[in-house]
């Protein structure tokens, strides 16, 4: 089973930025438990979120060719919480990428204001050096990209709109 903490993106410039949104509720089990009388969405949630949104902004610049892995948190500052009912904006940008590798930096904003700051490290481990082969279901981005038409579809049909028009 896999948990997306992104519901959609609203902006995705390819090899470049992604903008998601994630709507968070009460529904979601996790807020009864984290804490009891005050339920805030976990920070380790919010770097998942962004690690997704930056994850597949990464991994599409290189069409999902590469298995995309988090390597490494760089920074996680975290300025205010986030509860049900709000609405998060998470915006990554790539900061670098190489074949071995991407860095991203990452703002996470609730009604303009910064929640939180996450710079993450990604490696494409299909360019590792010890030439290990790893298994394709144990990854997010494998030949079957499916899972990720439905938060992308209304920025891709704007992008495929826009190089018709151009």
């Amino acid at each position: 089973m896999r948990w997306i903490w992104i519901d959609k993106f609203v902006e995705f410039h390819s090899g470049e930025r992604a903008v998601a949104l994630k709507n968070v509720t009460l529904a979601e089990e996790h807020l009864h438990d984290h804490f009891p009388g005050f339920p805030v969405m976990p920070e380790s949630l919010m770097i998942e979120g962004m690690a997704q949104t930056a994850g597949i902004l990464v991994g599409e610049a290189k069409k999902f060719q590469e298995k995309v892995i988090l390597a490494k948190i760089k920074k996680a500052v975290f300025f205010d919480y986030v509860k049900p009912g709000d609405t998060i904006k998470l915006d990554a940008k790539i900061e670098s990428i190489v074949a071995e590798a991407a860095t991203t930096s990452g703002r996470i904003t609730r009604d303009d204001k910064v929640v939180a700051e996450i710079d993450l490290m990604f490696s494409h481990i299909d360019q590792n050096l010890a030439g290990i082969e790893f298994p394709e279901e144990n990854f997010v981005f494998d030949s079957d990209t499916s899972l990720f038409e439905p938060l992308l579809r209304d920025v891709l049909s704007g992008v495929d709109n826009e190089s018709e028009q151009n």
